[in-house]
């Protein structure tokens, strides 16, 4: 079974539904037999890589809401990350360019490191207040996913690996994605958001079923979400 993941690593319901996805994975029987791929989507593709705002400001901007307002928005967001156990720091966050970070995470593709590196670029920038734009500390979070230092330095220092992010997102294009997270099981099923994990363990079902549904061998025994879209959150 293939799960591919259209997402950016700075959109908060993407770490949340990374992080129920893989709830659901460890409850399922069959887990060792699924690959997760994640596909590259830039929920703001003309983002700039520094910005004299916090979040905050810039959420009460493009919302036309107070500051406040828009705390109390992150605070939320912020509880439901702390409910699959993950600690998103608003205050201290780096808005940012992706870019770069997309195009590190297909070289850590190539070299099998794809999902230490897309964990690694989530929790520093929503967890440890790194800007994933700036080369240096790229190279540092490709070394901690176990990549070579110098190569991913190359890369940054390069055009390498700019087809392969936007082949995934004219991909993304085509399929009709209009927001992230966007999960498609082989081919063939998609669920938009960050969904609970009862929701990704039901497809997981369905789609194994599926697959083994020519078997000739019987075995004796075996809405909700939130989603970041053009560069928005839903806030309610």
């Amino acid at each position: 079974m293939k799960i591919e993941v259209w997402s950016d690593f700075v959109c908060p319901f993407c770490y949340i539904g990374k992080r129920r996805l893989e709830r659901a994975l460890e409850q399922f029987p069959h887990k060792d037999q699924v690959e997760v791929v994640f596909r590259s989507f830039e929920l703001d593709p003309n983002a700039k890589k520094h910005y004299d705002m916090t979040i905050h400001e810039i959420i009460a901007k493009k919302y036309g809401i107070s500051v406040e307002e828009a705390k109390r928005v992150n605070a939320d967001i912020g509880r439901q990350a702390e409910s699959v156990g993950l600690t998103f720091r608003f205050d201290t966050m780096k808005p940012t360019n992706t870019f770069d970070a997309h195009r590190l995470a297909k070289y850590a593709e190539e070299r099998g490191k794809l999902p230490e590196m897309a964990e690694r670029l989530f929790q520093a920038y929503f967890t440890d207040s790194k800007r994933i734009s700036d080369h240096d500390v790229l190279i540092e979070l490709a070394s901690e996913a176990g990549l070579d230092r110098e190569e991913a330095r190359q890369v940054l220092e390069s055009s390498r690996y700019t087809d392969e992010v936007r082949k995934d997102e004219a991909e993304a294009a085509r399929l009709g994605v209009r927001g992230v997270p966007f999960f498609v099981l082989n081919r063939k099923y998609a669920i938009s958001g960050a969904q609970p994990t009862e929701v990704f363990m039901q497809a997981l079902e369905k789609v194994w079923e599926e697959e083994n549904a020519n078997s000739p061998l019987q075995p004796l025994a075996s809405d909700g979400g939130g989603q970041c879209t053009d560069g928005s959150c839903q806030i309610e």
